[in-house]
């Protein structure tokens, strides 16, 4: 328990919230799609795709079944370099899946989903775009951090929707 008038660190917040609505996998299948080629190496990386993770489960996408054959053999030493990587016992097992890997994600699923996003059309004005930076500084990951101001200003150049009353 922090002392009376300390402050507790922004990552702390956000972990102890994340934990309490339940992404921490979410969480950790971004960090691991992110890194994916750093952990295991960019021969692997480029013929597999981390899908989700769901009860402790990694699903992996491989580019064919020689590959899936060949990643059989290496599950132990994934799930060991994984869980390394995480910091604890993440994942507790690996399916294997055929599936089709773009381009894209053979450089260790660098891209972030669009889904969620506003139309690109929307360019946000200058002001918007300050704000939203300035809101964003905490972040220290330089790609994630103009991601996270980028969606930002987006959303605040978007109309206000009226609310309907209750």
């Amino acid at each position: 328990m922090p002392a009376a008038g300390s402050f507790d660190s922004l990552g702390s917040v956000l972990g102890g919230m994340a934990r309490r609505l339940g992404l921490d996998a979410k969480l950790a299948e971004f960090r691991l799609r992110r890194r994916w080629a750093e952990i295991v190496g960019p021969q692997v990386a480029a013929h597999t795709r981390p899908d989700q993770i769901r009860f402790k489960k990694l699903y992996l996408l491989v580019r064919d079944s020689v590959w899936l054959h060949q990643l059989t053999f290496l599950k132990p030493d994934l799930l060991a370099r994984i869980n390394a990587e995480a910091g604890a016992e993440a994942v507790a097992d690996i399916v294997l899946r055929i599936g089709e890997i773009h381009p894209e994600d053979e450089h260790g699923g660098r891209s972030l989903p669009n889904s969620d996003l506003p139309p690109s059309n929307l360019e946000p004005q200058t002001a918007l775009q300050e704000e939203a930076a300035a809101h964003a500084e905490a972040v220290k990951d330089p790609e994630l951090r103009a991601r996270l101001a980028a969606v930002m200003a987006q959303a605040l150049a978007l109309p206000e929707k009226p609310r309907s009353p209750r």
